[in-house]
């Protein structure tokens, strides 16, 4: 029998499936749109193909994310911070703070060795530093948000922006390209800032990291240049497991397992 993990974010609705041993049969990542239930369709159905089964293969299903709730074929709606930590400590065991960055929001979760949830850190109100920032800064570059960490990594200087909110940044990066800016120094500037605000959320939840394991999920962990800021700002190195986006979704699969049990 399978189990089935599914994370709705404000991006993407991300679904994970594993067997009755925790090993990944299939993954999802699809863009969330403005119809939830569509995109909960479409993640779970391109799992199902990719692991060759039907739904009535699947034993149980926890969901995630802020659109938990729609996923009505369920056995639990568990909130992803737990499922972040169960999900990061699976596929690095030795992981003791989490930052996760998504579409619209940011957060930092100390774990124990036990893999529970001894504090968090989380910034919900502003969507300076997630996901949505990065397209809206990406749109400004006229650039795809891929390119971003490819830019930065050509940097020679950085740029220091005067607002993060996402509206005034748009518009200041409009500017500095007006004034003959490098994107690359402008990108650069970009991470510094994103990782210096991510910073003040990881020393909320853990005051010292010396010995302590960092990692890193969300899909702004596939940006290079934050994690490189971040690393530098914490001088300890920031671990991102194979497709980091997916992290919540598997710890729902994984509790979907163990409440099933």
């Amino acid at each position: 029998m399978y189990y089935l993990g599914i994370d709705i974010g404000s991006l993407s609705c991300d679904a994970v499936l594993i067997d009755h041993e925790n090993k990944i049969m299939a993954s999802s990542v699809v863009p969330t749109g403005a119809q939830n239930r569509i995109a909960i369709e479409r993640a779970t159905q391109e799992v199902f193909k990719t692991a060759h089964i039907t739904p009535k293969d699947v034993k149980a299903t926890v969901s995630t994310g802020y659109g938990r709730d729609r996923v009505e074929e369920r056995l639990a709606a568990v909130t992803e911070i737990t499922c972040h930590a169960r999900g990061i400590r699976h596929l690095l065991p030795k992981t003791n703070v989490l930052i996760d960055i998504g579409g619209q929001d940011s957060k930092t979760i100390r774990i124990d060795d036990n893999s529970l949830v001894v504090d968090f850190a989380m910034n919900d109100k502003c969507a300076a530093g997630t996901g949505r920032f990065l397209e809206a800064m990406a749109r400004a570059l006229q650039v795809d948000i891929e390119e971003l960490a490819k830019l930065d990594h050509g940097a020679s200087g950085h740029v220091t922006l005067s607002s993060m909110c996402t509206v005034f940044a748009e518009s200041e990066v409009v500017s500095l390209i007006a004034d003959g800016i490098s994107p690359h120094e402008i990108v650069h500037g970009l991470n510094r800032a994103i990782a210096t605000r991510i910073l003040g959320l990881v020393h909320r939840v853990a005051p010292s990291i010396n010995g302590l394991s960092v990692a890193m999920s969300g899909g702004v962990a596939h940006n290079s240049g934050v994690i490189r800021a971040l690393s530098e700002g914490l001088n300890c190195e920031i671990l991102v497991p194979p497709r980091p986006d997916t992290v919540g979704a598997l710890g729902a699969a994984l509790i979907a397992r163990e409440r099933d049990s």
